[in-house]
């Protein structure tokens, strides 16, 4: 099964969210999406890991209301130990999983910070990447400057639609008393 995995902290899951996950499925051929709910990102200081389990639980919440979608949303990195790298949660699932096909989802911001991440050689080539875009990235000279380190590296570029939301956005909008519900999964 050809399976891409998307992490994040989901706080909160939202339509953009929900938009990539259905970019995946019905444009890249991926027979399911795995929403990887992690505690914490090692290079980003913007969310309480002690929150891992109640934004794991508010997903499965938000995933059931769209019992159409090939999604999964899954709390492997809530039970690795601290911090929980990209690659080890790539591996685990590969161990977990021997006979799927997994395939790393990624925001084009990302992309251009790799160089920063644990053993990024391996997630561009043991796994490969879906790259979409974000605003102010010159995402097709970011993946050239990385084809140009290294031919071996699997960097797709997912034709999807810009999606102009964030959770953070949303977070300040809700703390401010304002109505998002529209905007949520």
């Amino acid at each position: 099964m050809r399976t891409a995995v998307y992490s994040g902290s989901f706080n909160p899951l939202h339509i953009g969210h929900k938009a990539i996950v259905e970019y995946l499925i019905g444009n890249m051929d991926f027979d399911m999406v795995y929403l990887i709910v992690s505690p914490k990102n090692p290079l980003k200081d913007t969310v309480e890991a002690g929150s891992g389990r109640a934004r794991y639980m508010a997903a499965l919440e938000a995933v059931r209301r769209y019992g159409d979608l090939r999604v999964k949303v899954d709390d492997i990195e809530l039970d690795m130990p601290p911090p929980q790298y990209t690659i080890d949660t790539l591996d685990a699932l590969q161990a977990r999983e021997p006979g799927n096909t997994f395939v790393f989802v990624m925001g084009a911001d990302n992309l251009a910070d790799i160089h920063r991440w644990k053993d990024y050689r391996r997630i561009l080539t043991d796994y490969g990447v879906v790259v979409y875009p974000r605003e102010g990235v010159r995402l097709e000279e970011v993946r050239d400057a990385l084809m140009r380190e290294s031919g071996d590296y699997r960097i797709s570029i997912a034709d999807a639609p810009m999606v102009n939301i964030s959770s953070t956005e949303l977070r300040k909008a809700m703390a401010e008393g304002i109505d998002v519900s529209d905007c949520l999964m």
